[in-house]
């Protein structure tokens, strides 16, 4: 009991910070609200869609939204609703994918660079400097074409170039943090380099990662559907964001506009709700915003 009310006024204050900011800031709820509902939407995408998203019915091409078809069809009679909510899933999901392993590799990386510094944040320095020296959706295109556009190896595009990111922000916040009163008394105490990192120091640098971390979802999503919009990303017939605006972009001047609005709309919204997610974070943490 007294192990749990010692711990508890540290997690109730995050929580009362949360909810101040979201009563303060009604945009970045009504972001995260329109979120929860994507992830919702992507969880239960299999039992609420109205067609199969890969049944082709030529009959039905491109008719225009109806209570048949909500967002109408594309050039081979698909459901466009069907295949935008199961794109929910695949989309958000290689996303998320990519920051988790991009964060715990550059968080890894970046704070041993900080710590230790001399040899090791010389080589780690100039391997993000290697990455950063190509521009970045050019470098995840090469990596992709050299691998092949899976699944698989968009996410590991994607989580290399954003590696740089995470490695360099926790190599700063580690460098001034090395050297605080708290760490060496960790140290005084016979606490070693390497638990010192994870037990007292990167646990310290976690909540401004973390923003970083939800900013760059957004971007991560834009990233994959920018590789499948120009045909290095998830193949066809696969429902994917990126490919439903790729395929529906040649229809812009023949009036069937719902083949790229609705799937365009649904990446513009979720990578919007992401960015406002993560300014609300970086309002919670930020002492001078709880003000």
């Amino acid at each position: 009991m007294a192990e749990a009310a010692s711990t508890s006024p540290q997690t109730s204050n995050f929580w009362r910070d949360a909810r101040h900011m979201a009563g303060e800031n009604k945009l970045t709820l009504t972001a995260a609200l329109i979120l929860l509902m994507f992830i919702v939407i992507s969880l239960l995408a299999p039992w609420i869609i109205p067609y199969d998203p890969l049944a082709v019915d030529t009959s039905a091409a491109l008719k225009a939204p109806s209570l048949a078809h909500l967002f109408g069809t594309d050039a081979l009679g698909r459901d466009i609703f069907s295949r935008v909510a199961i794109a929910t899933r695949l989309d958000i999901g290689m996303a998320i994918g990519a920051v988790v392993l991009s964060f715990v590799i550059g968080t890894a990386t970046g704070a041993v660079a900080g710590y230790f510094a001399g040899w090791a944040d010389a080589i780690i320095g100039r391997i993000m400097d290697t990455i950063m020296a190509f521009p970045l959706f050019v470098l995840a295109m090469g990596i992709v074409a050299a691998l092949g556009n899976s699944v698989e190896n968009i996410v590991l595009a994607t989580a290399i170039i954003n590696l740089p990111f995470y490695s360099r922000f926790a190599r700063s916040e580690v460098n001034v943090r090395r050297d605080m009163t708290f760490v060496e008394a960790a140290r005084m105490g016979g606490n070693r380099s390497f638990r010192l990192l994870a037990v007292h120091i990167v646990p310290n640098i976690l909540p401004t990662m973390m923003v970083q971390g939800s900013l760059n979802l957004g971007w991560a999503i834009l990233n994959a559907a920018g590789l499948s919009f120009i045909g290095l990303g998830v193949r066809p017939p696969t429902p994917e964001w990126g490919i439903m605006v790729s395929e529906g972009a040649s229809y812009i001047f023949s009036g069937e506009w719902w083949t790229f609005t609705f799937p365009g709309a649904a990446l513009v919204i979720t990578v919007f709700c992401f960015n406002l997610i993560g300014d609300g974070l970086r309002d919670i943490i930020d002492p001078r915003r709880r003000t």
